[in-house]
């Protein structure tokens, strides 16, 4: 089943939407929706290496302007809609230590929080909530979120054939640490803060 999915995945990052679609699933990723946009970044980058840096150019841009969504939530619709996203994950924990550290360490927050599997959507409603600068929570934005995409997509595009013959060796192994990676950071996010 999973090299099924896989093939077809694969067979979607060719698609000539495919780039829109990823740029969708990168802007609710950053607010709302808990899949993160690399499911679809690496099968793109794999499919298309000449578009690799295009690929996360528009994954970076759509997760920044997503994470002005999931700002503009926490700042003016936490009591609504930022507590319904924060309870639907169960990330309430996660929240309070965030915008109790976010007047000393917001930017930290954003540079590292971006880079690692806890969800960004936690940083970027937790910044709207805490009125975090809005400047700074852009270009800090912009630097982890580009950085996470790019470094990605510049090793897909130097190794990528290599790297698409050990994934799809080993794709049932992969897929299951990714999916622990996954739940293990809302699991990091709810009981560490």
């Amino acid at each position: 089943m999973i090299r099924r999915l896989y093939d077809w995945v694969i067979r979607l990052a060719q698609h000539k939407n495919a780039i829109p679609a990823m740029g969708v699933v990168s802007f609710m990723e950053s607010s709302f929706f808990p899949i993160p946009p690399d499911v679809m970044l690496v099968p793109m980058v794999l499919a298309n290496r000449e578009k690799a840096f295009r690929i996360a150019l528009v994954c970076t841009i759509c997760s920044v302007a997503g994470g002005l969504f999931g700002y503009a939530i926490g700042y003016y619709f936490f009591e609504t809609l930022g507590a319904w996203v924060v309870k639907t994950y169960g990330l309430q924990a996660g929240l309070a230590a965030f915008r109790a550290g976010f007047t000393e360490y917001g930017t930290w927050f954003i540079l590292i929080k971006g880079l690692t599997p806890i969800p960004y959507k936690l940083v970027t409603i937790a910044s709207g909530a805490a009125h975090f600068d809005l400047f700074t929570f852009v270009w800090a934005s912009i630097l982890t979120r580009g950085l996470r995409f790019f470094l990605v997509a510049a090793l897909l595009w130097k190794f990528g054939e290599p790297i698409r013959a050990f994934i799809e060796k080993r794709l049932t192994l992969l897929t299951w640490l990714f999916l622990f990676a996954l739940i293990g950071g809302f699991v990091v996010v709810r009981y560490l803060f």
